[in-house]
């Protein structure tokens, strides 16, 4: 597996860099058994001298699994990023194989996402800049299989299409702790089952 390590507004040391690579090569043995194809973590340094570190590894099949944490040390806030990871794939680890069995890799679709910028950014405006993520699969999830992927890539939403409705639809981190989900296309009867025409 290959694995980066990237500082922002500081140098990575080798001390570091050997720990991030012997941890995640350790991480991915124990639940990818050699699938995991690559790991990325970001680390910052942040004006208040606190760190900032998201750890990003890219496992077979395209799944992208992320966790950040703070801290005052640096490979503290590491360490806490990975058990954040490690728990969310310990809790999720049968539901993974089971996702990973069904996956149909002809059932992905990409959607690009353009930067807009605002008029009163240009002058000066106090309005926040929208900014371009990149390119990212859209799947053909079930619902409980699209929740899983919110949680192991700890997102604050996931866009999929559902296939009852071949519709696309949107699950998301509501503000009292439950998940939300949008269903724009489907039309649900009184017990929950999806009305006809």
């Amino acid at each position: 597996m290959q694995v980066t390590v990237k500082g922002i507004h500081l140098d990575v040391g080798e001390a570091l860099t050997g720990h991030v690579e012997t941890t995640l090569a350790t991480m991915a043995e124990k639940y990818f058994q050699g699938r995991a194809i690559d790991g990325t973590v970001t680390v910052t340094k942040e004006k208040n001298h606190r760190f900032t570190v998201l750890v990003s590894l890219r496992v077979a099949r395209g799944d992208v699994l992320e966790a950040t944490s703070e801290g005052e040390e640096v490979y503290p806030a590491f360490d806490n990023a990975v058990e954040k990871l490690s728990s969310r794939l310990r809790r999720y680890k049968d539901k993974l194989r089971d996702h990973h069995r069904k996956e149909d890799p002809a059932q992905l679709h990409t959607a690009a996402y353009t930067t807009f910028s605002s008029e009163n950014e240009a002058e000066g405006g106090n309005e926040p800049a929208v900014i371009a993520e990149m390119e990212m699969p859209i799947q053909t999830l079930a619902v409980a299989d699209a929740v899983m992927q919110l949680e192991l890539r700890d997102l604050p939403f996931l866009m999929f299409r559902n296939p009852g409705t071949q519709g696309y639809n949107v699950v998301y981190r509501r503000k009292d702790g439950n998940i939300g989900w949008i269903d724009p296309e489907g039309r649900l009867d009184k017990e929950g089952k999806r009305a006809a025409g």
